[in-house]
């Protein structure tokens, strides 16, 4: 977090992301970040086990009234095998902190049915990439993307589009791009996409354990992803972006 915030030197706002295995940890987390100066934290549910869901939402609720930073409450169930739903978000409308939510379920209904429980309390965010362009039809104002990390530019301009409702343009962009996104659907989407980022010339693909790096006929598949997707790359609609 100090390393990320002097890099940063007041550019861009820095968030955290907490994923403790425990309560106690992940409050002690939150407060070291209000130390550093991050600018907001993502909570991901307990990760040692599934929990019930009053469990998952009171270990939300002590993190977030244990801080003033602004939380964001992650929810990815396929791959963290503990379920966020709305019914659970609701319940913590009443902690200030909470302002945004991530949700990577796959089922982009959740937005609809959180706003007919809760309105607008929480900004909602897509998270899973290959269901960017129905979770924005559906009411999230953000996307909290992995694939983009690659193909930054495709990213934003799908995101835009989307939120344009400017569909027609968006499809052949989208079908383009999905044979990439789905890569962040997969259970080792953090190997995948730092590979594609290496790949495209920024980072490392170094994963700590134990993600391990992906085994040679994964790595070649990828590869062959993004070898194909360069060789037909689109040229992108106007949306506002600055040229490169």
């Amino acid at each position: 977090m100090e390393t990320a915030k002097s890099v940063a030197a007041g550019r861009v706002p820095v968030l955290c992301g907490i994923a403790e295995f425990t309560t106690a940890f992940a409050v002690e987390t939150a407060k070291e970040a209000a130390r550093v100066g991050i600018d907001g934290i993502m909570v991901m549910p307990s990760l040692v086990y599934s929990s019930k869901p009053h469990e998952t939402a009171a270990h939300f609720r002590s993190v977030a009234t244990a801080t003033d930073l602004p939380v964001m409450l992650y929810n990815n169930p396929p791959i963290y095998k503990n379920d966020v739903t709305p019914d659970i978000l609701a319940t913590l409308a009443d902690v200030e902190t909470v302002v945004c939510f991530k949700d990577s379920s796959g089922d982009t209904r959740r937005f609809i049915d959180t706003r007919n429980m809760v309105g607008d309390r929480f900004v909602l965010f897509a998270g899973l990439d290959d269901v960017i362009v129905e979770s924005v039809a559906m009411g999230a104002v953000g996307w909290v993307s992995g694939m983009s990390n690659a193909f930054p530019r495709e990213g934003e301009t799908l995101f835009r589009l989307a939120k344009a409702w400017r569909y027609a343009e968006a499809m052949p962009l989208y079908e383009w791009f999905m044979p990439l996104l789905h890569l962040d659907a997969r259970p080792d989407l953090v190997q995948c996409i730092k590979l594609c980022e290496h790949i495209m010339g920024r980072g490392t693909a170094l994963t700590r354990p134990p993600r391990l790096a992906l085994l040679p006929h994964e790595k070649a598949e990828v590869e062959a992803m993004i070898a194909k997707a360069l060789k037909s790359r689109p040229v992108l609609p106007s949306v506002g972006l600055k040229a490169a």
